[in-house]
């Protein structure tokens, strides 16, 4: 039983090993230890709080993004929709000008055919003077008598101007 119940100088020297390593603890280690236990206490919490501010920060780019993104989509459908009203504008303009060109070359068809029509139809008027007249000539020119022959002349006159 004598372990179980130590005596009272064991005590005494224990309690006093113990007072001297806990003074000398006290003095010189829980300060070091105290002071590294703060300084990363306060490292962790400046990092929580970096973290934190990292955090508000990408959310608030994360916002920005979404702002920049939205206008540029607007932006984008707006260039789109100028760009179709543009070329649908073009298109028209290319249209117009073309039926406008069509109408004008239609038009001066038109003019030269007519033109070319009256040419025609004077040269014809000239062509039948000039025959009426050489025919007339050549008759009055026989000087006939009979009218059979005179009718006869004229017949074959009119067969020379078909060939003619």
């Amino acid at each position: 039983m004598q372990l179980l119940t130590p005596a009272l100088g064991l005590i005494v020297w224990t309690l006093l090993a113990f007072l001297i390593v806990f003074f000398l603890l006290k003095k010189f280690a829980w300060p070091a230890i105290i002071g590294g236990l703060a300084k990363r206490e306060k490292t962790i919490a400046d990092s929580l709080a970096t973290a934190e501010k990292i955090k508000l920060e990408m959310a608030q780019m994360k916002n920005d993004n979404e702002a920049i993104l939205t206008q540029a989509r607007e932006e984008r459908a707006t260039m789109l929709k100028e760009a179709k009203e543009t070329k649908d504008k073009m298109i028209n303009e290319a249209k117009e000008e073309a039926k406008a060109q069509a109408a004008k070359i239609l038009s001066d068809a038109h003019a030269s055919i007519n033109n070319q029509k009256m040419a025609a139809l004077t040269e014809i008027k000239n062509q039948v003077g000039s025959l009426v007249l050489e025919v007339s000539e050549k008759v009055l020119r026989k000087e006939l008598s009979n009218k059979a022959e005179q009718e006869n002349y004229i017949k074959t006159l009119a067969a020379e101007v078909k060939l003619n």
